[in-house]
């Protein structure tokens, strides 16, 4: 580890050293000054992870208002695939900027929306005429996901499985499975909603992709109907449930089944989307082509944006007027995220994301081997995990993953936690990290596990 001097300038982008350099403890007088501004100003319900502010970022580094450089393993949540502040996004932002910011989609149109709406046709799963609607953030498109589905269908009741997350606003925080801290004593929540078991392999016992999907076709039909039921809404890699990736076969068996009672499949790939798991979109991975696919975090190089796309008679179903919204669609987040797209493509970020898994699998592994309290390895991609437990019983340890990750970010290493019981460490670098300082980032887990 580097010890700076003094802070240096503000730069952002490629151009920042793609380094880890502490010249104070984490955080910082500054950060900790900060903070306590937010502390005065914020709502107390906005929390904050790691308590450092950040004045630059770029490639894999994050540079707070000390002058500390941390290794990123979080990118804003799956958000900052290409890299922060990335050249074509900059470049593509500032023209919009100087064009015009805001007309409102729904009253005078512009064509960024339109070449972002046929960009998501073209890129997303399945060989059938597709539309697309835009909107603002994750949770605003599962909503209109699941507003779409039901006025298609004519019915009400969605599905969503065990561990799931969806959001925070009413309808998504029904879909979502944990309690704390994004529904405990903020319900009543919507109706119609419920509840299926999701294969979770290293929690199953061995049970096959095909029977666990036997499994939740039995609650649904027994408990729902069928022809009750308008949506099923499933993260094709679960994300703050705890990167669980389902057994090879539980997707089809249950696309097929929503197929054959016309019921319309969603998949929230709001995590997953944009070559995070070595596929443009997860879907892909087990060759499902969802009805609907809600898109968001990595689609437009950190600026708010999100899409519903799918069956173009499913989404003309809706009436004019019944989709949309002040901000939807903005004309700076479509200049960002056309040239986001753009950048998977000519980048080969895809293949980028598969040689990360190849590294992070094969050091995590190596953990694995000589430290019994990691119990799994998952993920696909730059979209990976470890399940921390306790080695005499299996039971999940969340005390540990706490002290794990505290390790880490006292160390220059932003780590993430997810999983309904609290003891998963998730990794999610920007593609654009190099390999060096993504295995200096393991290097500093491994040591966070040894004192912890």
């Amino acid at each position: 580890m580097t010890i700076a001097p003094t802070a240096p300038p503000v730069t952002g982008g490629p151009s920042l050293p793609q380094r880890r350099e502490l010249v104070t403890e984490i955080p910082g007088p500054r950060s900790r000054e900060l903070h306590a501004r937010k502390t005065a100003a914020v709502a107390d319900g906005v929390g904050v992870t790691l308590p450092v502010y950040v004045e630059a970022a770029g490639g894999g580094i994050l540079r707070d208002i000390d002058g500390n450089s941390l290794i990123d393993f979080g990118s804003g949540i799956a958000v900052t695939g290409v890299g922060n502040s990335a050249p074509a996004v900059v470049e593509a932002v500032s023209a919009q900027v100087a064009a015009f910011t805001h007309t409102c989609f729904t009253i005078t149109g512009y064509e960024g929306y339109v070449a972002v709406a046929e960009k998501l046709n073209e890129l997303t799963p399945g060989d059938f005429d597709k539309r697309t609607a835009l909107f603002n953030s994750g949770a605003e498109a599962v909503e209109n996901a699941v507003k779409i589905a039901r006025h298609h269908t004519g019915r009400q009741a969605v599905v969503a499985f065990d561990h799931a997350y969806h959001g925070r606003t009413n309808l998504t925080m029904a879909l979502t499975a944990k309690a704390m801290p994004y529904k405990s004593g903020f319900g009543p929540f919507a109706p119609e909603v419920y509840r299926a078991p999701l294969s979770y392999p290293f929690r199953d016992g061995g049970l096959s992709g095909e029977a666990a999907a036997a499994r939740a076709i039995s609650v649904i039909e027994k408990q729902i109907g069928a022809a009750n039921l308008a949506a099923i809404i499933i993260e094709p890699i679960q994300g703050e449930g705890g990167f669980i990736v389902p057994a090879e076969g539980f997707l089809p068996a249950l696309q097929r089944w929503a197929r054959a009672n016309d019921v319309v499949f969603i998949a929230d790939e709001v995590q997953t989307g944009f070559a995070r798991t070595g596929a443009f979109f997860a879907s892909e991975h087990e060759g499902i082509e969802p009805d609907l696919i809600v898109t968001a975090k990595g689609i437009a190089g950190g600026l708010p944006l999100s899409a519903v796309t799918g069956r173009a008679d499913i989404m003309n179903s809706a009436h004019a007027g019944g989709l949309g919204g002040t901000y939807t669609g903005n004309p700076i987040a479509c200049a960002a995220a056309l040239a986001t797209i753009e950048s998977y493509r000519s980048e080969n970020l895809v293949e980028r994301a598969r040689e990360l898994e190849t590294l992070f699998r094969g050091r995590l592994n190596a953990l694995r081997v000589n430290d019994r309290r990691i119990g799994d390895v998952r993920g696909r991609g730059a979209m990976m995990a470890i399940e921390l437990v306790d080695p005499a019983t299996g039971e999940p340890d969340a005390a540990l993953t706490g002290r794990v990750a505290a390790a880490a970010h006292a160390a220059g290493l932003v780590l993430l936690t997810c999983g309904t019981y609290g003891n998963v460490i998730r990794f999610l670098p920007p593609l654009a990290i190099s390999d060096e300082l993504a295995l200096e980032g393991l290097d500093v887990l491994r040591d966070a596990l040894a004192a912890s």
